[in-house]
C-alpha cells in the first residue's frame, strides 16, 4: 500500500515538471523599482480557466508554471495602477518576462481582484472560495483545509500562521461567538464567495495600534450573491443499520443575511457519534470574553468543581445519542447600535466501556522498590444536557465612542453511574451529579478624546454556583475517617459540595500619544473574588439509615476573599523595524481566609515587570519575543482543609496556610508568510519557571492516594521548556505540503509521604521526586487539489512520549480521497492507522480506522443523495497512553468504540 501511494505521488509530480514550463520575471514601477504584492495569472485562451497565478515578492519577482505550447493571456495589477494585459504563447522552454505597470486608475480592478485565488489587502489576506474548490466540498472545513497558510484540526479548531482562530464573522457578523467548531462543522461550502483572515484583529477601532493584536486571528466570510437577503441552507435525515440497533440522524440548517438583521439556525439529532458539541467544548466556550487581566501580572484562576462528566468524541465510546439545537441572530435597530445574540441546547447519552492496566513503581526510603500494578474494567453511563445563552449589546455612535456590554447564561444537569470491577479493590460502583450554574457580564466602554487621549473601562462579573454530589459503593473502604462506621457489609460513602463564587475584575486604561509611534499606558486595575465553599461528607448504612461524619475534619465551611488592586505603566515606541512595549505594574494583595472558627489574613506588595518586543523584519516577516513575571494564587479549593473526595480511591484535604507561587515566561515566536511561493514557517519556544509551586503531598497505599495542598520549597522549581516548527507551502496551484516538530521537556517536583507505624500520622516521612519527562512528534503531510482527477492526501505523525518510567511510541500513518466524477458524484475517504509500543515492550497494540461517503447529486439540483459508511474495517476498540507525575503511574487503557454501520441520508438544500 504504501509503495503505490509513493508511486502515484511520484507520478503527479513527474507529470508536473515534465509538461510544464517556468514563466517568471519582475513587476515594476516606471522608474523600475519592483512592485511588492502585485497580482499576476495567466488565463487559458482556449479553455478561459485561470492555470496559474501568483503575488509579488518585496523585489517584483513573480513565478508561474504553465503548460507548453498554449496561448495565454498574462494579467497583472497594483492598486494604483493601471492593469496590464497581453497576449503570449508558450513554447518549450521558460520564459523570462519584465512587467512595467504605469500609474493611474486601474479600470478592470475589481475583475482581477475577483479572479486571483489568493489577493492581500493590509493585515487581511482573502481567499476566493472557489479557487481551491474540486466539487466534493460540504462544509467550510472542507474548503478551510485546502487554503495556503490555514490548518483545521480533528476538533474543528482553526490555525492560521500557527495562531488559532478566536472568532468567525460572517458578513462582518459574529457566527456563535466564542467557538468556531460550529461554523467550520456547518456553514455550508457552497455558500462561500471570499473567505477573509484578519491578521491582528481588534473589534474596538479606539485600541488599533495601542495594544499588541499581532496573536489575534478572525475569519470573515463573505457569501455570494444568491446567499444574500434569502434564505439558505439544507434539511438533511439519514437511517442507516448497526450491529444492535438502527441508526439515524436528523440535520436541518437554516441561514438568512442581510445589512441589518441575520439568523442561523442548526439542529442535529442522532445516534451515530456525530457531536456539533462536545461537553468539553460546553466548558470551553467562552462567548468571546476577553481574558482582560492578561497584563496584569497576577493569575487568580477560578477552579471548577466539576466532577469528570464529560462527553466523548465519537470514536471514544460504545455507544452516543446526541440531540443539539442552536439559534444564533444579529440585529442593527440603527446605524450605530448592534444586539446580538445565541441560545445552544444539546444532550448526550454515552456509554463507555474502558480496559486500563496501570504500573507504578515505588522507590522506599529504605533503598528497596515496590512495584504495583493494576487491571481494571469499567463501565460507565453519563447522561447529560446543557444550555448556555449569550445577549449583546454593542453601540458605536462615533469612531470617538464605543459601547459594549455582554452576559453569558451556562447551566447543566449531568448524571454519571459506573460499574469498575478492579483486581486490588474487587467491584465498585459510583454515581455522580452535579448541576452547576454560572453567568458571566461584561461591560466595556472606550472613549477617544482626541488624537492624544484614549481611555477604556472594562469591567466583567463572573457569579457561579456548583454543586456536586458523589456516590462511592465499594467493598471495602480505604480511607480512616473519623466516626465512620466499618461494620457494614458494603461501604457507601457520599459527599456533598455546594461551591458559590462571586468575581469582580475591573481595569482603568489611559493612552496617552507621546509621538505618532509612542504612547504611554497608565493602567488601575482591580480583582476582588469572594468565594463560599460548603462540603460534608456521610455514610448509608445497610439499614438504610444515614450517618453523618460530623467530625471537623470531614466538613467545610469556608469563606475566603481575595483582593489585588494594581496600578501599572507601560511604555510603547516604534523605531525603525522595532517595536517595544516594556511595563510593569505594582500590585497590593489582601487574603482572608475564614474557616474553622478562625480567620487567617494574608497583605503584601509586589512590583512585576513585562516586556514584549517586536521585529518586523519583512511586511510578512517577524519576530516576537514575550516576557512576564507573575504571581499565582489558588482558589478556595485547595484551601479547604476539611477531606474532599477526589475519587473512590483518591481523598484531598487543602491548607489554609498556602501562599502565592511565582512563575518567569520567556517565548520567542517567529514568523514567515512568503506570498511569492507560498510559503507558510512559523516557529515558537516557551520556557517556564515556577518558584513556591503549589503541589500535592501524597501519601500512596497500593492503588489508594491521600493528599494534601504544599508549598514547594524553592529550592526544588518547576521548569518546562516548549518548543514547535511547522512549514508549509502549497505549490504548482495543486500541491500542499506541510512539516511539524514539536517537543516538550518538563521537570517537576512530587512530595510523597510512607507510612510509619511509629510516627505521627500527621507527620510521617517524606521523599521528594524530581521527575523530568520528554515528548516528540513529528508530522509530514502532503494533498493534491485537481479540478478533475482524484485527489489524494497523506500524512504521517511519529510521537514519542518518554517519561522516568517508560518510553511509548507512536505511527499514525492517514490516508485520504477525494474525487469529484460524471458531474454528479463525490467520493470522499479517510483511513487512519494507530500502533502504540513502549519500550519495555509490555505494550503492543494496532488499530485503524476506515470511513467513506459517495454523493450524488446533480449540477444545480436541490437534491443530494448520500451514502456513508463508518468504521468500516469494524475496529473494536482503541488505545491510549497516559502519565500521571503523582507517583509516576503510567496507564494504558483500550475503550471499546461504535461498531461498523451504514447510513443512507437524503439532504435538500434551500
Amino acid at each position: 500500500m504504501k509503495k503505490l501511494i509513493l508511486l502515484f505521488i511520484l507520478t503527479l509530480s513527474t507529470s508536473a515538471f515534465s509538461q510544464n514550463i517556468r514563466f517568471e520575471g519582475t513587476i515594476k514601477d516606471s522608474t523600475g523599482v519592483g512592485l511588492d504584492m502585485a497580482n499576476i495569472m495567466a488565463v487559458n485562451q482556449e479553455t478561459k480557466a485561470m492555470d496559474a497565478y501568483a503575488i509579488s515578492n518585496e523585489t517584483g519577482k513573480f513565478s508561474l508554471v504553465l503548460k507548453t505550447n498554449t496561448k495565454y493571456t498574462i494579467k497583472a495589477s497594483y492598486i494604483g495602477f493601471q492593469s496590464y494585459e497581453k497576449s503570449v504563447t508558450t513554447g518549450t522552454t521558460n520564459i523570462n518576462y519584465t512587467i512595467t505597470l504605469k500609474e493611474g486608475t486601474q479600470l478592470k480592478e475589481l475583475e482581477i481582484v475577483y479572479e486571483m485565488p489568493v489577493s492581500i489587502s493590509g493585515d487581511t489576506i482573502i481567499y476566493n472560495a472557489d479557487s481551491f474548490k474540486n466539487g466534493t466540498e460540504r462544509k467550510l472545513e472542507d474548503v478551510l483545509k485546502k487554503l495556503p497558510g490555514v490548518e483545521v484540526n480533528k476538533d474543528g479548531e482553526i490555525e492560521v500562521e500557527g495562531k488559532k482562530v478566536q472568532k468567525i464573522m460572517v458578513e462582518g457578523k459574529d457566527f456563535f461567538d466564542g467557538d468556531t467548531k460550529l461554523a467550520t462543522k456547518n456553514i455550508p461550502a457552497d455558500a462561500l464567495e471570499k473567505i477573509q483572515v484578519l491578521r491582528n484583529y481588534n473589534e474596538v477601532s479606539n485600541l488599533k495600534g495601542l495594544e499588541n493584536n499581532e496573536e489575534n486571528v478572525a475569519i470573515n466570510i463573505k457569501l455570494k450573491q444568491g446567499k444574500k437577503n434569502f434564505w439558505f441552507g439544507d434539511m438533511m435525515a439519514g437511517f442507516g443499520v448497526g450491529d444492535k440497533e438502527d441508526r439515524f440522524i436528523i440535520n436541518p440548517k437554516l441561514f438568512y443575511y442581510n445589512p441589518k438583521f441575520s439568523v442561523n439556525v442548526i439542529a442535529n439529532k442522532n445516534n451515530i457519534g456525530e457531536l456539533p458539541l462536545t461537553a468539553q467544548d460546553y466548558f470551553k466556550f467562552t462567548g468571546g470574553f476577553r481574558n482582560m487581566m492578561r497584563k496584569g501580572g497576577s493569575s487568580f484562576n477560578v477552579v471548577s468543581n466539576d466532577l469528570g462528566i464529560m462527553g466523548l468524541r465519537n470514536n471514544q465510546a460504545a455507544n452516543i445519542e446526541s440531540s443539539f439545537g442552536a439559534a444564533n441572530f444579529s440585529f442593527n435597530p440603527t446605524k450605530a447600535w448592534t444586539l446580538s445574540g445565541f441560545g445552544i441546547v444539546l444532550g448526550n447519552k454515552t456509554e463507555i466501556e474502558t480496559q486500563t492496566v496501570s504500573n507504578r513503581t515505588d522507590n522506599l526510603p529504605d533503598g528497596s522498590s515496590q512495584t504495583i500494578s493494576e487491571t481494571k474494567e469499567d463501565i460507565t453511563r453519563q447522561d447529560s444536557k446543557q444550555a448556555l445563552f449569550k445577549l449583546s449589546s454593542s453601540y458605536v455612535p462615533s469612531e470617538k465612542v464605543h459601547f459594549d456590554y455582554d452576559a453569558l447564561v451556562k447551566f447543566s444537569d449531568q448524571k454519571e453511574n459506573t460499574s469498575l470491577f478492579s483486581n486490588l479493590l474487587s467491584d465498585v460502583y459510583t454515581n455522580k451529579k452535579q448541576n452547576p450554574f454560572s453567568i458571566n457580564q461584561n461591560f466595556n466602554y472606550y472613549y477617544t478624546l482626541n488624537e492624544k487621549h484614549v481611555f477604556a473601562f472594562e469591567m466583567q462579573h463572573l457569579y457561579q454556583e456548583e454543586d456536586p454530589i458523589y456516590n462511592a459503593n465499594l467493598a471495602t473502604q480505604p480511607f480512616v475517617l473519623l466516626g465512620y462506621n466499618s461494620s457494614q457489609n458494603r461501604d457507601d460513602i457520599n459527599q456533598v459540595r455546594f461551591v458559590t463564587t462571586n468575581k469582580v475584575d475591573t481595569k482603568l486604561d489611559y493612552y496617552y500619544m507621546v509621538t505618532p509611534k509612542s504612547n504611554i499606558n497608565l493602567t488601575l486595575g482591580n480583582t476582588y473574588s469572594y468565594q463560599n465553599f460548603d462540603s460534608s461528607i456521610f455514610q448509608i448504612l445497610d439499614n438504610g439509615l444515614q450517618n453523618d461524619l460530623t467530625a471537623a475534619e470531614n466538613n467545610n465551611d469556608v469563606n475566603y476573599i481575595f483582593n489585588d488592586v494594581f496600578l501599572g505603566l507601560h511604555y510603547k515606541f516604534l523605531t525603525g523595524k522595532f517595536t517595544f512595549n516594556p511595563g510593569f505594574s505594582v500590585h497590593q494583595y489582601n487574603m482572608n481566609d475564614q474557616q474553622l472558627g478562625t480567620s487567617i489574613k494574608q497583605s503584601f506588595t509586589r512590583v512585576l515587570p513585562d516586556v514584549y518586543a517586536l521585529w518586523q523584519i519583512k511586511k510578512s516577516e517577524t519576530l516576537t519575543y514575550n516576557y512576564s513575571f507573575s504571581n499565582n494564587f489558588t482558589d478556595i479549593n485547595r484551601l479547604a482543609q476539611g477531606y474532599v473526595f477526589s475519587n473512590y480511591n483518591s481523598l484531598f484535604r487543602g491548607n489554609r496556610l498556602l501562599e502565592n507561587s511565582t512563575s518567569q515566561v520567556h517565548s520567542l515566536r517567529y514568523f514567515k508568510y512568503n506570498m511569492f511561493n507560498f510559503e507558510n514557517i512559523f516557529a515558537n519556544i516557551t520556557y517556564t519557571k515556577q518558584l513556591d509551586a503549589i503541589k500535592n503531598k501524597a501519601l500512596l497505599t497500593g492503588v489508594n492516594q491521600e493528599s494534601s495542598a504544599v508549598n514547594m520549597n524553592s529550592n526544588f522549581p518547576e521548569e518546562s521548556f516548549s518548543g514547535s516548527a511547522n512549514y508549509g507551502r502549497s505549490f504548482f496551484k495543486y500541491y500542499k505540503a506541510n512539516a511539524r516538530v514539536s517537543v516538550g521537556w518538563n521537570k517537576f517536583n512530587n512530595i510523597r509521604e510512607f507510612p510509619d507505624a511509629d510516627a505521627d500520622p500527621y507527620n510521617n516521612p517524606t521523599q521528594i521526586q524530581t521527575t523530568e519527562s520528554v515528548s516528540q512528534s513529528y508530522t509530514l503531510g502532503f494533498s493534491t487539489n485537481y479540478k478533475k482527477w482524484p485527489n489524494l492526501g497523506v500524512s504521517y505523525n511519529y510521537s514519542i512520549s518518554d517519561n522516568f518510567s517508560d518510553t511509548v511510541y507512536t505511527d499514525s500513518p492517514s490516508l485520504t480521497l477525494e474525487y469529484y466524477f460524471l458531474e454528479a458524484f463525490s467520493l470522499t475517504s479517510e483511513y487512519n492507522f494507530f500502533h502504540n509500543y513502549n519500550k519495555s515492550k509490555t505494550i503492543d497494540s494496532e488499530y485503524d480506522f476506515l470511513s467513506a461517503n459517495i454523493i450524488y447529486q446533480k449540477k444545480d439540483s436541490k437534491w443530494e443523495w448520500k451514502l456513508s459508511g463508518t468504521n468500516l474495517l469494524d475496529t473494536k476498540s482503541l488505545d491510549t497512553n497516559s502519565f500521571s507525575q503523582l507517583g509516576g503511574t503510567s496507564s494504558f487503557s483500550s475503550y471499546r468504540v461504535q461498531p461498523r454501520y451504514i447510513i443512507l441520508s437524503l439532504k435538500y438544500n434551500l
